[in-house]
C-alpha cells in the first residue's frame, strides 16, 4: 500500500508530486505501475496529485516545509518548472539540500533528455535508487503579464518570437483535447507560415549584441526544447553561463529548408544563427514579443535572464555522469 501525504519523513522519505493530466493523462493512468515499480526498488514515497496549474509549485513548497529533502516528480518539463519554482519560494532550507527527481510522463520531456534520464519507469526508477546527483545552473526571468512585471525560475530553455509563437499554438491545441508525438512539429510548421521576425535588441552582461530583426531566440541551460530540439546544443548545465541563440531574419522558405538543423545539432552551421553566452541578458522588441520557459508560456518582452550558479540538486542517470567526468578531464 502506497504511503500516505501524512507520514511523518525520516532524512531519506521521499515525496511524489504526480500531475495526473501530464502526457494525456498517463500521470494518473501509470501511478499504479509506477508506484509498484518504486516500492520494488525500496521507495515508498508520500505522495499527492495536481489539482490545478501552478499548483505543484504549492505542494513542493509545503513538502519541503513539512521536513522532505527528496522530491519525485511525476509530470513533464512543465511539472517539473513548478517545483523547481516552489524551491526558490519555499525559505527553510537552501535550494541546494533539496534533492529533485522525474519520472516523466509528459509530451516533450526534454528536461531529461539533457541529464540521460530514461523514459522507461523501470529504468528512471533504477536512477532515482542508485542516486546519482548533479547540481544545476538555474535562471531568473523577468517579463510583463498584464503590464506587470513578474519573475519566475527556468530550470531548463526559454524560446523568444517565433519559438513561444509555436508553443503558444502547440498549448492551444492540447487545451482542446489534440495529442500526439508529431503535434509540437505540426504546431512549428503551421507557425512558419504565420509567424514574422520582429525588431528586437539583446543585451549580454551589459553589452549590445543584436540589434535588428530577428526571428527566434532560445535561452538555455540545458540543450533541448520543444520535444527534442537542440536549439542550445553545446549548452552546459552547470557552467554557469546561458546560451543564446539567435535567429536573424530568415524567410519561410529558408526555415523550412533548414528545419533539421533545429534537431540534429547542426544548428550553429547556417549563417543567420549566431551562438553567444553570458551570466545576464536582456531582451527588448517592437512590437512585444512572447516567450515560453521551459514548456510554459509566461508573459511578453521586455525580459532579463540571470544565472544562479548549481542552484539546484538532481537525480541524473550515471552515463550523464560518466560523459561529465570525460568531458572536465579533455
Amino acid at each position: 500500500m502506497d504511503t500516505p501525504v501524512t507520514t511523518t519523513p525520516g532524512p531519506d522519505q521521499w515525496f511524489a508530486i504526480i500531475n495526473p493530466v501530464a502526457g494525456s493523462g498517463r500521470g494518473l493512468k501509470d501511478w499504479p505501475t509506477i508506484s509498484r515499480i518504486l516500492r520494488e526498488h525500496g521507495i515508498m514515497p508520500g505522495f499527492v496529485f495536481t489539482e490545478r496549474k501552478y499548483h505543484a509549485i504549492e505542494l513542493a513548497v509545503e513538502a519541503v516545509n513539512n521536513g522532505y529533502r527528496k522530491l519525485i516528480v511525476v509530470g513533464g518539463d512543465g511539472t517539473i518548472h513548478e517545483v523547481v519554482n516552489g524551491l526558490f519560494i519555499q525559505k527553510v532550507v537552501p535550494t541546494t539540500e533539496v534533492l529533485i527527481s522525474v519520472i516523466a510522463v509528459g509530451t516533450g520531456n526534454d528536461w531529461i533528455r539533457m541529464f540521460g534520464i530514461p523514459r522507461k519507469y523501470s529504468e528512471a526508477i533504477r536512477a532515482i535508487s542508485e542516486g546519482h546527483s548533479f547540481l544545476q545552473d538555474v535562471a531568473t526571468i523577468s517579463f510583463f503579464k498584464s503590464q506587470i512585471q513578474q519573475e519566475r525560475y527556468m530550470a531548463n530553455v526559454a524560446g523568444i518570437g517565433f519559438d513561444a509563437f509555436v508553443n503558444h499554438r502547440y498549448n492551444q491545441l492540447k487545451e482542446e483535447g489534440r495529442y500526439s508525438k508529431w503535434l509540437y512539429i505540426w504546431s512549428a510548421l503551421k507557425s512558419v507560415m504565420q509567424y514574422s521576425s520582429t525588431g528586437v535588441r539583446i543585451w549580454i552582461d551589459d553589452k549590445l549584441v543584436v540589434n535588428e530583426l530577428v526571428y527566434s531566440a532560445t535561452i538555455g541551460i540545458g540543450k533541448f526544447n520543444g520535444g527534442g530540439m537542440r536549439q542550445t546544443p553545446a549548452a552546459i548545465a552547470d557552467d554557469g553561463l546561458l546560451d543564446v541563440t539567435v535567429i536573424r531574419k530568415i524567410s519561410k522558405l529558408g526555415v523550412l529548408r533548414r528545419f533539421n538543423a533545429l534537431y540534429n545539432g547542426q544548428i550553429y552551421r547556417i549563417k543567420k544563427i549566431s551562438l553567444d553566452r553570458g551570466r545576464r541578458i536582456r531582451i527588448e522588441s517592437t512590437p512585444e514579443i512572447r516567450v515560453e520557459v521551459d514548456g510554459e508560456a509566461l508573459g511578453y518582452s521586455p525580459f532579463e535572464f540571470e544565472i544562479i550558479d548549481r542552484a539546484v540538486r538532481v537525480v541524473v542517470s550515471e552515463k550523464f555522469l560518466r560523459e561529465e567526468v570525460k568531458r572536465r578531464g579533455s
